[in-house]
């Protein structure tokens, strides 16, 4: 950040951002998908504890390698075919095998280096569930690919408010209370990012990444997620998301060479 306070314009690149700002991540998913029984309302960005809450432990690699599982340990998914021949796409008659990943081209970025207007790339991210896990991971869905050619009310697919940087687990992140328009596309029309009325919405100022949201207002209020990233860019091996362990080494490891006395 260039130190100026951060404006909705500037929230919005941030969120079409995160496809050139990480390529791993781990991290932990609480997620509520309806209101605490008690009425109780968890302050956006927290992790929750209630009954009606499911936690997560989770790897990504782009492109499209994916790694779930329960806190205590147990697996419940992970990319098996990372590795199969993509033959079959390129005879499929659309282009859409033939676009490069977003890291391989460059978008119209502002001064901070966030992104202005996306290209046309290969855009995605692994899912799991209902939708929201990938939303979360590329939250192009609350700023729309590129700006609006005139700026007029209700113009973009959501109006922004309360902008303001804040700490989210020891890192910066940014917060804003959003509210769709009727321009409003979520990536996954059974998992939106944004609820019925005011959502609100934090996104982690290093990766893009929206961190966490909660409803605020209406039947919703109280519903959301909240991530922990515990690491960026870490290397994984393949080893992490196949089914089938290949033994393969991970150098990172200390190895011991047992000697023979002398």
């Amino acid at each position: 950040m260039t130190g100026l306070p951060m404006t909705p314009d500037t929230f919005r690149h941030l969120c079409r951002s995160s496809p050139w700002r990480w390529q791993s991540l781990r991290f932990e998913l609480h997620r509520r998908d309806a209101p605490s029984v008690r009425g109780e309302r968890a302050q956006a960005g927290s992790p929750a504890s209630d009954a009606d809450v499911a936690a997560m432990r989770c790897w990504v690699r782009r492109p499209g390698a994916l790694r779930v599982e329960t806190l205590e340990g147990r697996l419940l998914a992970s990319t098996t075919k990372i590795n199969e021949s993509k033959d079959s796409l390129f005879i499929s008659g659309n282009r859409k095998p033939w676009l490069l990943r977003p890291s391989l081209v460059n978008p119209v970025k502002d001064g901070d280096g966030y992104v202005v207007r996306r290209p046309e790339a290969l855009y995605g991210e692994p899912a799991y569930g209902s939708g929201r896990f990938a939303a979360a991971l590329d939250p192009v869905e609350l700023a729309g690919e590129r700006p609006v050619p005139l700026e007029k009310p209700f113009a973009n697919v959501a109006e922004i408010a309360g902008v303001e940087l804040v700490d989210h687990h020891g890192r910066a992140a940014v917060d804003a209370v959003l509210t769709a328009n009727p321009s409003y596309r979520p990536l996954f029309p059974a998992a939106p990012l944004l609820f019925p009325g005011r959502t609100a919405v934090r996104i982690d100022l290093e990766t893009a990444v929206c961190v966490a949201s909660q409803s605020l207002d209406g039947d919703t209020a109280g519903a959301g997620h909240a991530m922990v990233l515990l690491g960026i860019d870490e290397y994984m091996l393949d080893d992490l998301f196949e089914e089938v362990s290949m033994g393969l080494t991970d150098v990172r490891a200390h190895i011991p060479w047992d000697l023979p006395g002398s």
